[in-house]
């Protein structure tokens, strides 16, 4: 059974498009199970039915015809139970729905079971057979395991267009494309396309119209010659030590980088109406594909030849790439991963909105997305983004979906939506100034997050009291390099004077998990309990140093920065630390610089330090909790992908129940408690946190005004109410359905959503 599954994977994965798909798998199903029949329906939501899309056994004349009622029928009972239904006679069951034109009534056995993806019903696919007999327990797994294969290769045909081709009827016809993902930052965004994609990477090359087919060819034979010269010198050095056989692989991969063999197809693809990068794209996937799907081991295994033979000619094709992002006025950002770099070079006023393949709400790019205010949807997964370069495109950064194309009536209603938006933000304009204070006179900081250069003007604009982040990473992941001591010391001081007299908490260098310094790279299987945070700079006591003596030096005649280690997870970690710290202190001391020893904090981001936070407060100065860390550790959810994101949920009761921990602790010692994170800026968690008596919030500096509104408009009896009643439920969805109630009943609901 492995092996009939693994062919029917392969033959499915090269077919060339997906009817064919559809095809080649009830085929294979029939033959493999010895059965009579099995066919593949699918969900028209539009329509609310399930469709025949493909069959072995049934009326084929009845594809893309015969529907079924999603609530009718074994089919959609097996819809509605979300489970394999194995029955021995289908005519004799109540659910048993007789269609006509499908000509199934000679078949009596049948088996049927869902095909879901991140939870949802994409269709049924079933088998069926003329004798009445319950299959055994393997076909029924067999068929189930194919329905997991299926479903990816739904939801891509989902992605891509493919499927709403397949399901078009007459009935009607939707204008725009929608594609969902997951909200990175609020707003509204609309403008025209611009795709990137990262360079020598043959998956993310884009299709492009050539703009001059004989150029683009010229190219192509120029980067194949390249290509070949550079094999002729690698082998020539190392045909010496190389045994026959492997001497004679060099001689292959010449051959096959012949003008005549693969160039000769790729160049066919550029007059088919390709560029010379996506057309290298197509005839190297067609090479894989029919490798992968050999019988023959030793020609599988020459897969990764292959695919090096193409990276080596686009590495030559994109040393003459002439096509840069071409950003329009209102750009839409969009790639499968969009780094700070991709943002900082969008021209100053051009981005309007980003539409990233990859990463979640929390990734590190969706927070400086919400810090810059540019409406973000991350995490979309199998959406086709590049075949949206150049396209109108709508980004709805409160439910984490994009209109491609959309109608002239659907553009208006958004634009309506961010018109209200101004309105909102010129309300919150007008208490930009006025401090935090509850209606029964509880004051409590509001601080900003930051990292880039561009984030100062747009903190002192919010109204904020001060920087309760500043990622010390930004300006190194920035560059190419690590940054010396003095160019650190330039950017710390304009931040600290910026700033002053006000409070600037700057974290000391937290790269790892999701923030690699490409200049530093680190491979690990699990990255996130890996080496990240203070453990590296540890291990690096050079870099902790230079880092430290930068900041200290900075800090001269404004007495305003505060030190915050990340990634804390034992004490042994913060002795260590101080350590450092005060050495490097003293050496800038020696130097001259007339400074005091800043207050040093730690963050709580890990279950560990929630427990020692008392510990952990006797050491330092203050503690600040890193809500993003902290719930994805605590709920052990990994929280830049898009298949858990919708258990991420700072709300969730184990979390609240841990910073409630830890302020209690922090104030046992005597010490201020702060918060910073995605959570400190939702309005609905803002609430629980002043009850809880967290001493200050920071957050993107976007979310300053909307979180100072309700903290003014609620006293802290009633927030300290709502705390008591959240702390008696279940789960994090309920938790936050009382949270946003509770606002809207304060005429508040605007906040959440604006004008949704």
């Amino acid at each position: 059974m492995l092996t009939i599954l693994r062919h029917i994977i392969q033959e499915v994965a090269s077919a060339e498009d997906f009817s064919e798909a559809l095809d080649i798998m009830v085929k294979r199903i029939a033959n493999a199970l010895a059965t009579q029949a099995c066919s593949v329906f699918l969900v028209d939501r539009h329509h609310g039915e399930y469709v025949l899309v493909a069959t072995q056994g049934l009326n084929s004349k009845a594809v893309g015809k015969l529907r079924v009622p999603l609530n009718q029928g074994l089919i959609g009972l097996v819809g509605e139970r979300e489970e394999p239904i194995n029955i021995d006679d289908a005519t004799k069951h109540p659910r048993f729905l007789h269609v006509a034109e499908a000509k199934e009534e000679a078949y009596r056995a049948f088996l049927g079971t869902p095909v879901i993806y991140h939870r949802q019903v994409l269709g049924v696919l079933i088998v069926q057979q003329q004798e009445p007999r319950r299959y055994d327990e393997a076909e029924e797994a067999f068929l189930v395991t194919l329905a997991t294969q299926l479903a990816a290769i739904i939801a891509h045909a989902e992605a891509t267009g493919s499927l709403s081709s397949l399901l078009e009827t007459s009935k009607g016809k939707r204008h725009e494309l929608v594609y969902a993902g997951v909200p990175g930052a609020q707003g509204i965004g609309i403008g025209k396309g611009c795709v990137i994609y990262a360079p020598f990477d043959l998956d993310t090359i884009p299709d492009r119209v050539p703009d001059d087919i004989e150029i683009e060819i010229t190219l192509l034979n120029n980067a194949f010659q390249s290509a070949r010269e550079e094999l002729r010198l690698l082998s020539e050095r190392l045909y010496p030590s190389l045994p026959p056989e492997e001497r004679e692989l060099f001689d292959v991969y010449q051959r096959i980088l012949d003008s005549s063999g693969l160039g000769n197809e790729v160049a066919n693809k550029i007059r088919e109406g390709n560029w010379a990068q996506g057309a290298l794209r197509e005839t190297i996937l067609h090479h894989t594909r029919h490798l992968e799907s050999l019988d023959n081991e030793y020609m599988r295994e020459r897969v990764d030849d292959i695919k090096d033979l193409g990276l080596r000619v686009l590495a030559y094709l994109q040393q003459h790439d002439r096509a840069k992002p071409q950003y329009s006025e209102r750009t839409i950002l969009i790639g499968e991963i969009i780094t700070p770099n991709d943002l900082a070079e969008v021209p100053e006023g051009c981005l309007a909105g980003v539409i990233s393949a990859r990463g979640s709400s929390n990734s590190h790019v969706a927070i400086l997305a919400r810090a810059m205010r540019v409406p973000t949807v991350m995490g979309v997964g199998e959406t086709p983004i590049h075949e949206l370069q150049d396209k109108e495109i709508i980004v709805d950064g409160y439910y984490g979906q994009i209109y491609v194309s959309p109608t002239p009536s659907l553009r208006v209603e958004f634009e309506r939506l961010i018109q209200e938006e101004l309105k909102v933000d010129v309300a919150l304009e007008e208490i930009r100034d006025l401090p935090a204070t509850t209606k029964d006179d509880h004051r409590i900081l509001l601080l900003v997050n930051a990292g880039l250069g561009a984030d100062i003007s747009v903190s002192l604009a919010s109204g904020a009291e001060g920087v309760g982040l500043y990622r010390t990473e930004i300006p190194f992941m920035m560059r190419d390099r690590f940054p010396s001591t003095e160019e650190q010391r330039i950017i710390y001081r304009q931040l600290l004077a910026s700033f002053a007299p006000r409070p600037v908490i700057l974290r000391t260098l937290d790269v790892g998990g999701d923030k690699p310094l490409p200049y530093f790279p680190i491979k690990e299987d699990n990255p996130f309990l890996g080496w990240r945070g203070i453990r590296i700079t540890l291990d690096h006591p050079e870099i902790f140093l230079s880092q430290i003596r930068a900041m200290m030096r900075a800090s001269e005649g404004f007495n305003n920065m505060q030190v915050m280690l990340p990634m804390i997870t034992d004490v042994t970690e913060v002795d260590e630390a101080l350590r450092l710290i005060r050495k490097g202190y003293a050496e800038v001391r020696d130097e001259g610089y007339d400074i005091e020893l800043p207050p040093i904090g730690v963050m709580i981001e890990v279950p560990s330090a929630v427990y020692q936070a008392r510990a952990l407060a006797k050491r330092v100065d203050f503690l600040s909790v890193g809500s993003n860390d902290l719930t994805q550790y605590i709920l052990a959810v990994d929280r830049n992908n898009p298949r858990v994101a919708n258990l991420y949920d700072s709300l969730h009761p184990a979390v609240l129940r841990s910073l409630i921990q830890v302020v209690e602790n922090g104030h046992q010692e005597g010490k201020h408690v702060s918060i910073c994170g995605e959570m400190a800026g939702d309005p609905a968690a803002a609430l629980l946190l002043l009850a809880m008596g967290f001493d200050s919030l920071s957050m993107n500096a976007c979310s300053v005004g909307r979180v100072k509104w309700v903290i003014r408009n609620f006293t802290r009896k009633k927030a300290a109410k709502l705390l008591h009643e959240v702390l008696s439920m279940e789960s994090s969805v309920m938790i936050r359905c009382h949270m946003e109630l509770a606002l809207e009943r304060a005429g508040l609901g605007h906040l959440i959503r604006v004008g949704r």
